[in-house]
């Protein structure tokens, strides 16, 4: 188990692991055994369902574009209250409890995520014309500054960090977990960037878990099909971080229980790894 020590992983932590109560608790107690085993664990979580029952009870209309949340000025205060509020405390007490440090930053600690306006267009089928996609204040990362990350690695604290960035104007912006994730991972250096899921990793076009595959497979795969719908930006995201230096991006199952150790630590791992070849 100490064949990784001195590695950072970073790990993007949601899903059905984040709401029920018996995998967030052995989820804690995992990331306290990789710290203990000499890992360098740094966690990036995610909060949508909780975000949208804080907005149904707020009476705040939202609506998604594209599978990303249209966030005005209001919406993003409340984005902003549960990420680095509650979800981010509540992660960082389960870690503590089970006898690890863990202390919460949002991205905007430290200037942790600069982030700017994410720009999407979408073609109108009709006319052909594409026109930009106005999503309010989602962002995605333009700069990493891991110096504060840089204490926690040399300290035996683990970073719980909400994925929210700093824009050029000092503007709050609401990024995509999966993508601040990917993001820190390539900054810091990471061995592995590990994504919890709700399903079973990347599935080939019969349902068989696909357990390994390159970056150039994995374009394949999605060129011709077999990786489609929300499974495509999350394996662009384990491309661009593997592009950048990360040694290996991994799509887990997060409803299976210690999936992290049966990833890391068994021979055949538990769902799918995206190298650089």
């Amino acid at each position: 188990m100490r064949r990784y020590a001195g590695a950072t992983f970073v790990i993007k932590y949601g899903g059905h692991a984040m709401g029920e109560t018996e995998l967030f608790r052995l989820f804690a107690r995992d990331i306290v055994l990789l710290r203990h085993v000499g890992i360098n664990p740094v966690v990036v979580h995610g909060g949508g369902p909780q975000i949208g029952r804080m907005l149904d009870r707020l009476k705040i209309k939202s609506e998604f574009v594209d599978g990303l949340r249209v966030t005005d000025k209001d919406t993003v205060d409340v984005v902003e209250m549960v990420l680095a509020g509650s979800i981010n405390k509540d992660i960082v007490s389960a870690i503590n409890a089970a006898g690890g440090f863990a202390v919460g930053l949002s991205g905007k600690d430290g200037n942790l995520i600069q982030a700017q306006r994410l720009r999407r267009t979408k073609r109108d089928p009709n006319s052909n014309i594409e026109r930009i996609l106005d999503l309010g204040l989602v962002g995605e990362p333009t700069e990493i500054n891991p110096h504060i990350l840089d204490f926690y690695e040399r300290s035996d604290i683990t970073p719980v960090i909400a994925p929210i960035g700093s824009g050029s104007n000092g503007e709050t912006l609401n990024i995509n977990a999966d993508t601040a994730a990917g993001a820190i991972a390539a900054a810091v250096g990471a061995k592995r960037l590990l994504m919890l899921t709700d399903i079973e990793g990347v599935l080939d076009k019969s349902g068989t878990l696909i357990p390994q595959m390159t970056m150039l497979e994995a374009r394949r795969y999605i060129a011709d099909g077999t990786i489609r719908g929300g499974m495509i930006p999350k394996i662009e995201t384990c491309l661009e971080a593997v592009g950048k230096g990360v040694e290996g991006a991994v799509i887990i199952d997060g409803r299976v229980p210690h999936t992290l150790l049966l990833e890391l630590f068994t021979e055949h791992g538990a769902g799918t790894l995206v190298t650089a070849d």
